[in-house]
Parts: C-alpha cells; structure tokens; sequence
C-alpha cells in the first residue's frame, strides 16, 4: 500500500463521490476517456464522470488478489476515515485562516493536524469541511473560507432549520399522540410523558396551536401541515389537539381567538397609566350640577350603568324626558393606545359564560356607571314628545348627576301592577314612561318600523367550563314587557333626537341604517314565528355609516347611536362629536375621517359582532345534544320543492333540512316535531332528520 498523495486517480485508486448529499467511497476499476468504473462496498459496479470524484484521492493499490479484498480494503479506508473525523474541527481552521487566506483544501487542513500526504486524513477533513456548510462553501477542488457576517446568518438559519426538521418529527409524532388522546377522551398527558421531546419543540408547538385555531387560514403554513400530516381533515384539528394536551379546556370559545378579542380586564394592565388619567380628568372637569331626579332600570346583574331618565307630563300634553347618558367622552384620550385597544374590542360581550366589557372595568363599570348617590358626569338629553309620539325637540348638554335610584327590570314590571317594592317609590314616573312608550311605539309603526319581539332567553352553564360534564340549561325567562318597552323606546327617543340634532347643524355622526324598500303592510309587531321569518327576509341587516339614511327597523329618518358609550365604541364617537360641537360650535371630526375610521369600526363590529351570534350558537346546539334523542316542537317558517325550513321558538333556533324529512302535506306555518341527527356545536351544524306534523297548542 501507498500513502503517497494521488494527483490523478486511475485503476487501484480508492476515490470518493457525492450521493445523497454524503460523500461515498470506491475502487476504481478503470479510467478511460474521464469516464470512471467503479466498484461500491456492497460490491456493485458503477460509472460516473470523473468530474463528479471529490478532490481527494488515495491510496493507490497496483494489485489484489480478489475484488473480496477490494471491498473490505474500503471498508477499512472508511472506517479509519469516520474514526479520524471524531478528532477533527473545522470551526478552528475557519478560525486560523479568517481573515489570512481566503481559500482552503482538504490537504491544507491535514497538514494542521498530521500528514498532508495521508489520503485517509485528507478525506476526513474533506468530509467535515463539507458538513460545515455554516463556515465553508465547497467550490471544488477547494473550500472557500466565508467571511463572519455570513456564517452568522447561516448559523442562524442553520438553527432554525435544524428545529424545524426536529418540530417536523417530534412534532408529528406527538401530534398524533395528542389525537389518540382525544379520541379516547382520556385526561392530558403527565409533564413525564413529554419528556422524550426537546424544550424548543415542546415550545413550538405551545405556539403553533393557538395560531392555528385563531387563524384558519395559516393551516396552509408549510410547519401546520408537516405536524398534522396523516390526521384528519378537520378545521378544528388544532383545538381538539390543544384540549387533548390541556391547552385549553373542552369549552374553549374558538371565536374570541379569531376574533382578537380579550376577555377579564388583564389587557388594561399596560394602560393603567392612561386609565388613571381619564378618571381624573373626569373627575376635575368644570360642569353644572343637574337636580333632575334620574332613576335607571337595567337587569339585575347588570354592572356599567350608562343611561338614566326623568319624565313628566305635560300640561298641553305630550311629556319632557330627561335622559343622562355615561360620559367616557368627556375627556377620552382618541387615537392612543388606550384608545386603539377599546377600538380593537369596539363593543362589549354578554355570553352565557360571562361578560367582557369594552372599556377598562375602572372606567366602565366604575368611575363612569352611573351608580345611584354618587356623582359621575353625564351628557344630558332632554327631548320634548308630542301627545301622538313625534319628537318635538332634542336639546343635549354636558352636567354632572347624581341618581335617585338604581332599579331593576324585574321590580319595575311589578310595580307597575301596584306591588310594593323598590321601584314602588318611582311609579309616577315608570307610569309616565310607560305611557309615553306605549304612544311612541304606536307612532314609529305609523312611520313603518318592522318590530320584531321574542321572549328572553336564559342560557345557563351547569360546571366549570373545564370540566368536560358541564351541562347547559336554556329556559325562558319571566316576561317583562313594559319595562323593557319604556326602557327601549327611551334609547330609540335619544338616538334619533340626537341626530336629527346633529344633521340639523351639519354635523356628521356614525349613523346606523337600514335603508331597503319592504312590502307594504310589513310595518308592525311580530311575535309569530312565521311572520318573523317573513319580517326577516325583507329586512337586510343594519349597517353604519356616515350618511343619514332611513332606518326601517325602528321606523326612524335617520337614527345614531349615543346612549350606549360604555359598551359600544360607535356611542362613545358620536357622544364625543356632541360634546365638541357643544364646547366649540364645530365637531371634533368631519365626514371623510369618520368614513375613514369607520372602515376599521365596522369590521371589528363585525368580528365582535360574530362571537356573540356563534358561541350562543354553539350553547343551544350543545344543549340540545344534551338533551339526547327526543321530538321538538318547531314550526315550518319556508319550504321549496328542495329544502324546507323549521323555527323553534322556545330555544329560538332555525334549522334547514331536506325536503324528503317533512310531511307531504308540508305548508308554511305548519306546527310539527322534529328529530335531529348529528350536531357538531362547534361547526354550528345540526342535521334534521325527521319532522312530524302535530297539533297546535
């Protein structure tokens, strides 16, 4: 054997090639014309260029006895070449010539640590000079040598590269580890049990997953689809993963993550100084005390208090209200971070599991409700009501007040049959307020408001949200009409009186309308189920804008929203663009940068606007499969020769389902039961599979 070094490789010649992105070593049998036979160690024959041998070559052997020996000769070479390697570090030759030389060869680097002439030596560097591809760029024969901004970045990308191959195999496995669990419905696994996968993996996927759920579209991310390989093709794949892993619990509200909407009131912790600022402001700001006797009704339970009234009547009849409305506006901090947050969350959410307020709870459940015997700041509306039920006059001004009383809608109906009770003190007024709402109400539907009444529900959570038994109740709760009327006809006297007051002075308002053409005869109050439906159909859904439409639904010229600034973002503007054209005699903003904001309004309106209709969704659908295989009363509300549609009105759920399930009788109006197959709350799907015809009650 020699182990002088090769400069041309010919027959005898152990030599090296690429395959596989790993360098592989041969016998030459022969070369002829730069094209090379050569003998592999499983003792297969191939040809290949010469141009594709690496640049080092050697030993050179002039004979053997068998092409046996041939092979385990490499087999030795290889062997003795791996070994050497373990002692080899490129990184430390990088370091010697950075900066000196800016080119290397594998000979070069064994000349570092031993002999250039040993070919087996040379090899090895080559092999680790070619895995260091962070430090070296192969350009055949040599290596040039990079500079260290470059192997910064490349070390950097070969980190991230290297986590990702190790997310794409521990990932995947534990993946489908996390979907037997949820198959089974079996508890998350132990912290032991992730101990077999590194931190940085663990990591991306506590990462990965609520990205997932919270943006659907990202399940094209290349990392989604490498970890979720060979699962099914489920939308909620990532959540049931998530619960599967304890993540998240078996309830968890999928749409306030798409929605970007936090709940509680941890995200004011950065605002705090903001918040502070707002209450004091508010509290040092120079206004006329008001001696009007306010009282508010809201629920019960109800926390951020944000419109009161006082009514009389008057002689020549007809009634002055009085309402203060929550003053957040007054010094409001528009366009900062405190601003910008309450904007991204635009209005508040009332869901069965709990209430996420709009604004910071200091400000909208207290420095600013407006809390009976404490003084807050109010902007005041005192609206004159013609004896028919027009809206003679509406005069708003900023005081502070103090209220009389805070009652609840429950006393007030009671008190209006004469009981003795808290609201018992107030009934003068709540009499007053009634018989003005009832001549209100009857006055807008002689204007064409399509009024559309549905008893209350009560949706009730049985547990914890994350305990997998958790039940849900859904009843009816007690009827209060009246004062819920009184309550609602007060809200629509202010909003349409404050911009009829603001359209008369030119000012612009974000107006909520609702201008389509209806049949005629479809003014009136609805509580049929059938004539829901057919209300419904007509009434496109209302919509904000900077032009002062018709509102069909309420039977206004024109309507803007301001009574509700502690829970809707569009109130607190229009409440803020009164307050400055009363303190300058010019508005705060003009038309185009309300259609401006109003872009970005409308759309987390919208998203908002989406968890409360899917997640109450969700509770009803879950509750009927609580409920198991059973009839339930509905009512047919449309049909065609394809699909028929079914309300029932005490869970107040519509549901399509084919044709071919219903009577052959089938008619609009058509009391019947219905049977349900599979329901999926979390897709809002539920399948009809029966419908009988039954007696009405």
């Amino acid at each position: 054997m020699s182990n002088e070094k090769v400069t041309y490789p010919d027959a005898g010649c152990i030599v090296e090639f690429m395959q596989g992105n790993v360098p592989q070593i041969a016998w030459m049998l022969e070369n002829q014309n730069g094209k090379a036979r050569l003998l592999l160690p499983n003792r297969r024959e191939t040809t290949m260029q010469t141009a594709r041998l690496l640049p080092w070559h050697g030993p050179c052997y002039p004979s053997l006895p068998s092409r046996d020996a041939a092979v385990e000769t490499l087999e030795n070479h290889a062997a003795r070449r791996a070994e050497l390697e373990k002692s080899l570090n490129p990184i430390e030759w990088w370091e010697l010539a950075q900066g000196e030389i800016s080119r290397v060869s594998a000979s070069w680097c064994a000349s570092m640590v031993g002999d250039a002439n040993d070919s087996d030596l040379a090899a090895a560097c080559g092999h680790v000079l070619l895995a260091a591809k962070t430090h070296f760029k192969f350009q055949p024969p040599d290596f040039e040598i990079l500079d260290a901004e470059t192997v910064e970045r490349r070390m950097a990308e070969h980190a991230r590269e290297a986590a990702r191959e190790r997310l794409d195999k521990q990932g995947a496995a534990f993946a489908r580890a996390l979907w037997d669990v949820f198959l089974k419905k079996s508890p998350p696994p132990p912290p032991d049990a992730l101990k077999s996968l590194d931190e940085d993996v663990l990591a991306a996927m506590r990462e990965l997953l609520p990205r997932i759920i919270a943006t659907p579209e990202a399940q094209s991310d290349p990392l989604w689809r490498a970890v979720s390989k060979g699962l099914p093709d489920d939308p909620n794949l990532a959540l049931h993963l998530a619960q599967a892993w304890g993540l998240v619990g078996p309830h968890h509200n999928i749409w306030l993550d798409r929605a970007g909407y936090d709940t509680g009131n941890g995200w004011t912790i950065p605002l705090a100084g903001e918040i502070h600022a707002v209450m004091a402001a508010a509290q040092s700001a120079e206004l006329v005390r008001s001696d009007v006797p306010f009282i508010s009704i809201d629920n019960a339970t109800t926390r951020d208090i944000d419109d009161a009234f006082a009514i009389e009547t008057l002689p020549e009849g007809g009634w002055r209200l009085t309402l203060a409305l929550a003053c957040p506006a007054l010094c409001w901090p528009f366009d900062g971070s405190l601003d910008m947050a309450v904007r991204g969350r635009s209005t508040s959410l009332y869901l069965p599991e709990g209430t996420s307020h709009m604004l910071p709870e200091e400000i909208g459940a207290g420095a600013f409700s407006l809390f009976t015997g404490e003084e807050r700041p109010a902007l005041t509306v005192t609206c004159e009501i013609s004896a028919g039920g027009d809206i003679v006059s509406c005069e708003p001004a900023p005081a502070r007040v103090c209220l009389r009383a805070n009652l609840n809608y429950a006393d007030c109906e009671v008190a209006l049959d004469g009981a003795d009770n808290a609201a018992a003190p107030y009934l003068a007024q709540l009499r007053a307020a009634l018989a003005m709402a009832e001549v209100r109400q009857a006055c807008r539907v002689r204007n064409g408001a399509v009024i559309i009444e549905r008893p209350e529900l009560d949706i009730r959570l049985l547990g914890e949200l994350t305990d997998r038994s958790l039940r849900v109740s859904l009843e009816q709760e007690s009827p209060i009409p009246r004062a819920h009327l009184l309550v609602a006809e007060e809200m629509i006297i202010a909003n349409a009186g404050l911009a009829r007051w603001a359209h008369a002075r030119g000012m612009a308002l974000l107006f909520r309308t609702q201008d389509v053409k209806t049949e005629e005869g479809l003014a009136g109050i609805w509580t049929d189920p059938v004539d829901i439906a057919a209300a419904v159909r007509q009434l496109t859904p209302a919509c904000m804008d900077t032009e002062p439409r018709p509102h069909v639904g309420v039977g206004e010229t024109m309507y803007a929203p301001v009574t509700s600034p502690l829970r809707r973002y569009p109130d607190l503007v229009n409440e803020a663009q009164i307050l400055h054209m009363l303190a300058t005699g010019a508005p705060r903003w003009d038309k185009d940068a309300l259609d401006r904001m109003l872009v970005y309004v409308n759309a987390r309106m919208d998203a908002a606007g989406m968890v409360q209709r899917l997640r109450t969704r969700y509770w009803k659908l879950l509750y009927i499969r609580q409920q198991g295989d059973v009839l339930w009363p509905a009512v047919i509300t449309d049909a065609n020769d394809t699909f028929a549609t079914v309300t029932l009105p005490r869970e107040q759920l519509i549901v399509r389902g084919r044709r071919s399930a219903f009577p052959e009788n089938i008619r609009t109006g058509m009391p019947v039961s219905v049977r349900f197959g599979k329901i999926n709350p979390l897709l809002g799907d539920i399948m009809l599979m029966e419908a009988r015809e039954r007696e009405a009650v």
